[in-house]
């Protein structure tokens, strides 16, 4: 437990520090800069979901549960943690709406969930979520520093995609380590 906080915190940092940095150029960038990052941003987001659904499908059931050690998400847990990105994280840092899941005692149920079937839904319902809500959003929302959950200043858009697309690179990356030692070959690699 405690080498899970305390991942969760290096992580936490890692992307504040990031989301923390000054502007590179200016505070402000253009509409069409902003449409841009935007437009890379969701490229980077279908190659992740067809990556982490890719992951989902050649895991065997009985390896859901399957984690490193104590204290470290399990298979499942990574995968509903990068499904409840797209539902609300992802969108809300753009200025967009996280979906309606219910309760926080009802998300913290779907957080919990070991059966593939539905795991594989919610990776695709979660990336679909987050894929529409920034596809509808005017890049002139986009061109000014934003208020976001992990950090103290406002954060440009640039800054964002880069932590967002950061984090969930290392997720990816931990869920391949997660298949190669259950030997699973990831499906991009066959």
């Amino acid at each position: 437990m405690a080498f899970r906080r305390a991942l969760s915190t290096l992580s936490l940092v890692a992307l504040v520090s990031v989301a923390g940095a000054p502007a590179r150029a200016q505070d402000v960038i253009s509409k069409d800069d902003a449409a841009l990052v935007k437009a890379s941003f969701l490229n980077d987001l279908e190659n992740m979901r067809v990556k982490f659904v890719g992951l989902a499908e050649a895991f065997p059931q009985d390896k859901y549960t399957w984690r490193p050690m104590e204290g470290v998400r399990s298979v499942s847990e990574v995968f509903m943690l990068a499904a409840m990105e797209g539902y609300s994280f992802i969108p809300t840092s753009f200025g967009a709406k996280a979906a309606a899941l219910g309760t926080r005692e009802e998300m913290g149920t779907l957080r919990t969930l070991t059966d593939k079937a539905q795991v594989i839904d919610h990776l695709n319902k979660g990336f679909a979520h987050a894929k529409a809500e920034l596809t509808a959003l005017d890049p002139a929302t986009l061109t000014a520093k934003r208020k976001i959950v992990v950090s103290p200043n406002p954060v440009a858009v640039t800054d964002i995609a880069l932590g967002i697309g950061g984090d969930l690179h290392e997720h990816l990356g931990q869920m391949i380590a997660y298949a190669r030692v259950n030997h699973i070959v990831p499906p991009w690699s066959k």
